[in-house]
């Protein structure tokens, strides 16, 4: 797997983070660094970590599976893209959030953004890549976009929530489709 394609997967992991992290910062009256800083390190370190614990379970089961690898990890992010794509389209009124950045608060919330990045780690298990350096850029990517998202709430309110989950999910949509293609023989880059 390329650094591109890397950046890409991490950027639209990042993009339920950076939402959340965008209504975090609408919550609070005056955003500071702390605030940014609270939820950068909460949400890039789940989405580092999941990866790494669905690598984990994918390599216990890839020799299982290895001829049908491409197709799970097309079906994966697939699904996981579509429902943030369909997530975006929502309403939003069930998503209230909270102005706390206690642990109790920011925990629920890291673990929620982060799901998606496990079903992402297993992929990495079936494509055979570099774990350490992938979960690092992702957790770096993320950190980086929620702090972002937290001045972004804080500047420019919500009208940024749902193009950002749109982009994150069509952009793991295509590279499921990007897997699929070069397994199958009619894709070469």
């Amino acid at each position: 797997m390329s650094l591109w394609e890397l950046f890409l997967i991490a950027v639209g992991l990042s993009m339920d983070a950076f939402a959340v992290s965008i209504c975090k910062g609408l919550s609070v009256g005056r955003v500071g660094l702390r605030h940014a800083l609270t939820c950068g390190v909460w949400f890039g370190g789940f989405q580092a970590l999941m990866p790494a614990v669905g690598w984990l379970l994918g390599t216990r089961f890839q020799g299982l599976i290895t001829t049908v690898d491409h197709w799970i990890a097309f079906v994966l992010l697939c699904i996981i893209g579509g429902n943030m794509v369909r997530e975006s389209f929502g309403d939003g009124e069930d998503e209230e959030v909270s102005a706390s950045f206690s642990p109790a608060a920011m925990l629920p919330l890291a673990v929620a953004t982060s799901i998606d990045a496990l079903a992402v780690g297993v992929t990495f298990a079936f494509l055979r890549v570099d774990i350490g350096p992938a979960v690092g850029f992702i957790g770096c990517t993320t950190l980086a976009l929620s702090a972002a998202g937290v001045w972004a709430g804080g500047c420019f309110g919500s009208r940024w929530k749902a193009p950002a989950e749109r982009f994150g999910g069509i952009v793991l949509i295509l590279m499921g489709c990007k897997i699929l293609l070069e397994h199958l023989g009619i894709l070469v880059l």
